[in-house]
């Protein structure tokens, strides 16, 4: 009896230890982002609709936070005095981020503007200035 018993405690253990959850040591950190969208330059006359979509995505693209701006003429983006700001706190895992602007222009097509956020920074200015 003293032969089975030892090893059913060996195996019973190995199982319990065996199945306990690994939890990974990594940290969840804020990190500030402020979008800046503004123009210097004279669309006076450019009356094609533009939808702007600002992103926050941790690497290799999984979108953590995005926002889709009411469209507008090209003409009323606003100059640098009267620009349009946005400021988000994200949590994250430690890592770099992907920020920025997509746009759409209507009968145009698309594009974007992108900025990297490195994994040491808290805070990162997305500038934008239309051209």
């Amino acid at each position: 009896m003293k032969f089975l018993l030892a090893p059913g405690i060996a195996c019973y253990l190995l199982l319990v230890i065996a199945s306990c959850n690994k939890f990974k040591n990594e940290t969840v950190t804020s990190r500030n982002v402020q979008f800046q969208l503004y123009t210097d330059q004279d669309f006076s006359n450019d009356n094609h609709l533009i939808t702007f979509k600002l992103t926050i995505q941790q690497l290799p693209n999984t979108i953590i936070w995005d926002s889709v701006l009411a469209p507008m003429k090209i003409k009323d983006i606003p100059s640098f005095a009267n620009r349009i700001n946005i400021n988000k706190t994200v949590s994250t895992q430690p890592g770099q981020l992907k920020l920025g602007f997509y746009y759409t222009i209507e009968e145009v097509g698309d594009s974007w503007f992108i900025q990297p956020m490195e994994s040491w920074e808290s805070f990162k200015l997305v500038d934008f200035n239309f051209r």
